[in-house]
């Protein structure tokens, strides 16, 4: 795998997953409110997009392709469906707050399977700033005004999926010694795949309201950028969590949602309740203790390094 990047490419790479994830949120949501576009047929969009994306850059020779099996990455494929189709009928189903902040769950999930089937320990510290970030979820979603049974059911396992896809990715990474485009590029494919056997099940797809149904030219615009921002989502994700960790991963997207919760606010007009607040101003506690400890325990593994003769 080689070494890591430095800190400013890995700044860089936060930096791009920010804007992109902020965006596609936002997108989407505009998509499915406005157009009434079909959830799973997006998916299909932007895995297309990303396998396409990937294809663009290896003939660039932006990377080289590794000689993968596809039952090593089968797992994988079918955990990337699922995260994007439960995030999304989560995102669909929610509003903006409650979706992004049940989000937050993904991180005690994570450590809980990395704890039990991978033998990973984290410090005390550690595992207590997740009680801050679990009350702040629970804050949002017990008081927020557009709570559905529905739209929590698809968040929880989009929780659950997404947990362990992101512990999937850096696992695969370095089982399989590739690096994020290598590893993309042969399990885009696979899960573009899937989902094409199971969009005509459950969604039109010609006529109104079908992926090739009569939108305008405004949509079909719309629906393109989406897929290249998805592009730029899915790697980025890829390679965060192949140079930093799946917990440090998801501590990094936490901030992302006050942006969102802001943009839903004045967008969409989602409601925003004092109740709602204090559970943001919980969840950052915990994000900032975490990073806080985080750090201090990097410091001082430098400083043993440093002192060891």
């Amino acid at each position: 795998m080689g070494p890591g990047p430095g800190p400013g490419w890995l700044a860089a790479g936060l930096l791009v997953n920010l804007a992109a994830s902020i965006c596609i949120v936002f997108l989407n949501k505009w998509l499915y409110v406005r157009l009434g576009f079909p959830n799973l047929s997006l998916t299909l969009v932007h895995f297309a997009a990303t396998w396409l994306g990937l294809a663009l850059c290896q003939a660039l020779r932006v990377f080289a392709p590794k000689s993968l099996r596809p039952r090593q990455l089968l797992p994988l494929a079918l955990s990337f469906c699922g995260f994007v189709v439960f995030t999304n009928l989560s995102l669909q189903s929610n509003t903006i707050g409650t979706y992004q902040l049940a989000k937050a769950m993904t991180t005690p999930a994570i450590v809980a399977i990395q704890s039990l089937f991978y033998g990973k320990s984290f410090p005390l510290r550690i595992k207590l700033t997740l009680i801050p970030i679990t009350v702040g979820v629970f804050l949002n979603s017990y008081y927020d005004v557009k709570f559905n049974f529905l739209g929590m059911v698809f968040a929880t396992f989009g929780v659950l999926v997404t947990s362990l896809y992101q512990v999937w990715v850096g696992a695969k990474q370095h089982e399989l010694q590739v690096n994020s485009m290598q590893l993309l590029y042969y399990q885009a494919p696979m899960s573009s795949a899937m989902l094409l056997c199971i969009v005509p099940f459950f969604e039109p797809v010609f006529g109104e309201g079908g992926i090739f149904g009569p939108w305008t030219p405004s949509a079909v615009l719309m629906v393109l950028l989406s897929g290249i921002i998805a592009f730029m989502v899915n790697l980025s994700i890829y390679w965060i969590i192949g140079n930093t960790s799946p917990v440090t991963y998801n501590m990094f997207g936490h901030f992302k949602f006050c942006i969102t919760l802001l943009g839903g606010y004045l967008l969409f007009k989602d409601p925003l309740s004092l109740n709602q607040v204090l559970g943001i101003l919980c969840t950052l506690l915990g994000i900032l203790a975490y990073t806080h400890f985080k750090l201090s325990q990097q410091e001082g593994s430098k400083s043993k390094l440093v002192q060891r003769p």
